[in-house]
């Protein structure tokens, strides 16, 4: 069973759950985002695989998910670019917020995610359990895509991606 990490609005943690659990139950818990950029500023984002217990086939950031009881933010986002894409770099926090969203499976996101930035023109290696496919997309390209077809995408990238690029062109 993979167990999460509970967490109160201020992050703090107060306890652990199965992860299946805490989405049935719609808990507040710890995650993280990846937003990997390429040198010509586009976001490697990825489709996740039909078989994820949410969202599955829907498009979104480079890697997220959640981080181990004793695991720190970084070490999960690390972690998790590793074991999604294949891909090592340096990632630095770019910011948090909370956010919670009902699916039609019945689960429950209530997350306080915290949201990782890093640059790479590395080819990504999929795990192909985890992701369906990958692609480079400029800000605008996802903007027009979102006009379009926001079913298409997930719930949490719908409300961090526009932060990400501001992060991202920040540096």
């Amino acid at each position: 069973m993979d167990q999460i990490i509970l967490v109160n609005n201020h992050d703090q943690e107060v306890g652990m759950m199965d992860k299946l659990e805490a989405h049935q139950k719609g808990l507040l818990h710890r995650a993280i985002s990846v937003f990997l950029f390429n040198s010509e500023g586009k976001l490697l984002l990825q489709q996740r695989a039909k078989n994820k217990y949410h969202s599955g086939g829907l498009w979104t950031n480079t890697a997220c998910s959640h981080p181990y009881p004793g695991e720190s933010t970084l070490q999960a986002a690390i972690r998790r670019l590793k074991e999604e894409m294949g891909l090592e770099t340096n990632l630095t926090k770019a910011f948090q917020f909370t956010y919670r969203a009902e699916f039609t499976n019945g689960l429950i996101e209530h997350e306080l995610d915290h949201v990782y930035v890093g640059s790479s023109d590395i080819d990504p290696d999929p795990d192909r359990e985890e992701v369906m496919d990958f692609t480079y997309l400029s800000l605008e390209e996802i903007e027009n895509k979102l006009n379009s077809t926001p079913e298409l995408f997930t719930e949490w990238f719908k409300l961090c991606y526009k932060y990400a690029f501001h992060y991202y062109n920040q540096k």
